[in-house]
């Protein structure tokens, strides 16, 4: 029997044009000869659609499409399709792998293992499957076990003996005698984890001596994204499909058919292609057309700049400069360069004439309150919201969407201006360290920019540049101290002693970064979203803002 997968991009809440993407992709499967093709998790609700199954009218209308989605199905093939059912309790739901053919509803199986960790929380919204449902549907003869996303994830002998959960849907399928077994799957991106999904499904496969296929999400949602990359594995656990990343596609293939390769891409080339596929979705998923950066010459900047040209196309980027008193005639230089380079539009709105109003305005107000404290950065911060007033000016007026362009480093520790450099609808690279933009910026000036991105932006010290001579390691440690550090704390949640002994650093230096990192939260809480590319990122962290513990 023929199998296909619709590695299909929906869209949260666009219930009709999901339904209809999954018929013209089952009609194309169909043609193929597949008797069987299998989509992702809550594909036509699209992932995740958080609160909007609060509003009944949303839940009716799911039903709406899952009923019509029957009707219309093409003749001769089975559809098994992810959406949001009612469950045995009132009030409640289920994330449900639908079995369905033309006229009539196979099987129905809720997910069982609802994660609440990092940026899931499905115990907020449904209830989980009976220990006793039925899992397996009879297909042309062929016995179909049904798992979606997380039922997958729990086998203790992959993870050395350690489980999450005190069931294995997976094994409740071998139970009841499924001969294939299936899973609808929604899965965030992170780094590396398209290898370690890979070892998922050839574990299954050859622990169970079955076939195993994994029907994968594609695509942007917010700050999650879907990298595809959809497998089946035959039953001794070698692979006989793998679909492409970052891109919706159809594959038709025999469960026990001769073997493939799968070639694993670079960390690099993962990372661009989440961060491009994140941006160009989230602008078209919300209705927009383009995008503008301010440029400031650094690396930051530039990065995001070539991001966004990948993902809309030069003509569809506006870079922008604002020079301050404080700027160098390098900075401007680079930024003109690279815009010249990546073919974007380019303007210069110099920030002198508003920056010396200020001054004038507040100098006054300020010296009536008292002598300025050590270290007071209020006439900094001041340039930083300037600049955001502009861009976000710009934004109106274009209806372009503003990306920031602080990183994850300068983001831990609250190197940042809130309403100045954190201004924007999206946070691009707020989850790479700055050690990591550096690399990536390096790979694209060799892979995808044919060197657009100036080497003095890759050299030269980073700097605000928002008082004289100013450089970031006269208020921070060196990135490759500081990064190493941030990463025990933020991705590990090491312990001050703990970071410090993974890292050899003092624990006093430690101590001092926990403390920036711990009182930066209440700026983390009014990001933009950000395009989450780790296992640990700032959409899936909970710390309170008023809080004593160290």
């Amino acid at each position: 029997m023929k199998i296909a997968i619709g590695q299909i991009n929906p869209t949260v809440g666009s219930l009709r044009a999901n339904a209809q993407i999954v018929l013209q992709q089952a009609a194309l499967a169909r043609s193929e000869g597949a008797r069987l093709v299998v989509f992702p998790e809550l594909c036509l609700t699209g992932y995740p659609p958080r609160d909007l199954l609060n509003v009944s009218g949303f839940v009716r209308e799911a039903d709406q499409v899952l009923d019509q989605l029957v009707r219309d199905a093409p003749e001769g093939i089975a559809l098994a399709v992810g959406t949001v059912r009612p469950s045995r309790t009132a009030n409640l739901l289920s994330n449900t792998a639908v079995v369905l053919e033309r006229g009539t509803i196979l099987r129905e199986v809720a997910k069982s293992l609802l994660p609440t960790y990092d940026v899931f929380d499905e115990r907020r919204y449904f209830e989980p499957a009976d220990r006793d449902c039925e899992r397996v549907v009879d297909i042309a003869g062929t016995r179909i076990g049904l798992t979606i996303c997380e039922d997958m994830w729990n086998d203790r002998l992959l993870w050395g003996g350690q489980r999450r959960y005190n069931r294995d849907p997976v094994a409740e399928c071998v139970e009841q005698g499924a001969d294939i077994l299936v899973n609808l799957s929604a899965s965030p991106f992170a780094i590396g984890k398209e290898g370690l999904r890979a070892r998922l499904v050839s574990h299954a496969a050859t622990r169970w001596k079955r076939p195993v296929v994994y029907a994968a999400a594609v695509g942007g949602n917010d700050g999650l994204i879907f990298d595809g990359g959809s497998l089946a594995a035959r039953a001794d656990g070698a692979f006989v499909d793998v679909s492409p990343l970052f891109e919706s596609s159809l594959r038709t293939f025999d469960p026990e058919g001769p073997a493939i390769d799968r070639s694993p891409i670079s960390p690099m080339e993962e990372l661009c292609g989440a961060l491009t596929l994140g941006l160009s979705d989230y602008a078209r998923k919300t209705g927009l057309t383009g995008a503008m950066v301010g440029l400031s010459g650094g690396i930051d900047s530039a990065l995001v700049a070539s991001l966004a040209r990948l993902a809309f196309g030069a003509s569809n980027v506006l870079g922008v400069a604002m020079p301050s008193r404080h700027s160098s005639d390098h900075s401007v230089n680079d930024a003109r360069e690279l815009a010249q380079r990546l073919g974007i539009q380019f303007m210069i709105v110099p920030i002198e004439t508003a920056h010396a109003a200020y001054e004038s305005m507040l100098s006054p107000v300020l010296a009536g309150l008292g002598s300025a404290p050590e270290g007071d950065v209020t006439f900094e911060n001041v340039q930083a919201r300037i600049r955001g007033a502009i861009l976000m000016a710009l934004s109106n007026r274009t209806g372009r969407l503003l990306l920031t362009t602080g990183n994850k480093s300068e983001c831990s520790v609250g190197y940042c201006t809130l309403y100045g450099d954190t201004c924007g609808g999206l946070a691009v690279i707020a989850d790479l360290w700055k050690l990591q933009v550096y690399e990536l910026s390096r790979w694209l000036n060799t892979h995808k920019l044919d060197g657009a991105i100036p080497q003095s932006s890759l050299t030269k010290p980073p700097s605000a540049e928002l008082r004289p001579d100013q450089r970031d390691d006269q208020s921070l440690p060196p990135y490759e101290v500081l990064d190493p550090i941030l990463q025990q704390l933020v991705e590990q949640e090491a312990s001050i002693d703990e970071a410090a002994a993974a890292t050899g650093e003092p624990a006093e230096l430690v101590r001092q970064i926990a403390l920036k990192l711990y009182r930066a939260e209440y700026k983390r809480k009014q990001f933009a979203p950000t395009l989450r590319v780790t296992s640990r990122s700032w959409g899936g962290r909970d710390y309170p803002i008023a809080q004593g513990w160290l």
